[in-house]
């Protein structure tokens, strides 16, 4: 082998042993039930604001500092809406709105991960609701990794928002009485690694 084939052969390991090397750095970390949070805001009628969430959720992320690369998927059990009022969760789950008993969960898959230095900053992938699927951007307003005192694992977690055109999901009740198209949506989430 000469030199030259030598010197060639080297750097392909070489490159061989990084990619190997960045690859050991993603991990796998599930979603928190207990400090996760999926939360709406709509306004009603311009005079207050309309709250309400999700408490059934789950889904995994997996991660990759170094490489500022990952991937999250959740799930949301959407007949597990609660806003603190029966009647408004009852009609919420109805087939004018959420159409629960047709679409039992909706779904985000985000696999483009956005960074301002070493903190995630955007989320981005695909958000199924109601049966339809539209792109979504999730901005981090807060991010963070942490290991965790009680749990002696790392968590990683932040507070991630965007504003959803409910009509993009074949939800328009309302828009005839002046509700707004746009809902704000919340997302609080902490992925413990495993």
């Amino acid at each position: 082998m000469n030199h030259k084939t030598s010197l060639i052969a080297a750097a392909g390991a070489l490159m061989t042993l990084v990619a190997q090397g960045a690859q050991a750095q993603a991990a796998t970390y599930a979603i928190d039930p207990t400090h996760t949070f999926v939360t709406f805001e709509v306004p009603h009628f311009g005079t207050s604001t309309n709250r309400g969430r999700f408490d059934k959720k789950e889904g995994t992320v997996q991660f990759d500092r170094a490489g500022k690369t990952g991937k999250v998927e959740i799930t949301i059990d959407t007949g597990s809406i609660n806003t603190g009022t029966a009647p408004f969760d009852k009609h919420l789950k109805s087939a004018e709105i959420l159409n629960v008993e047709a679409q039992p969960t909706a779904k985000f898959v985000g696999d483009k991960f956005s960074f301002n230095g070493d903190k995630v900053g955007e989320v981005t992938g695909m958000l199924t609701l109601n049966g339809k699927t539209n792109p979504v951007t999730l901005k981090a307003n807060n991010f963070n990794c942490y290991q965790s005192p009680m749990l002696k694992r790392e968590v990683c977690g932040g507070d991630f928002e965007t504003m959803l055109v409910r009509s993009q999901f074949g939800v328009t009740y309302g828009l005839n009485y002046g509700f707004p198209d746009a809902i704000k949506l919340v997302i609080q989430v902490e992925a413990v690694k495993q």
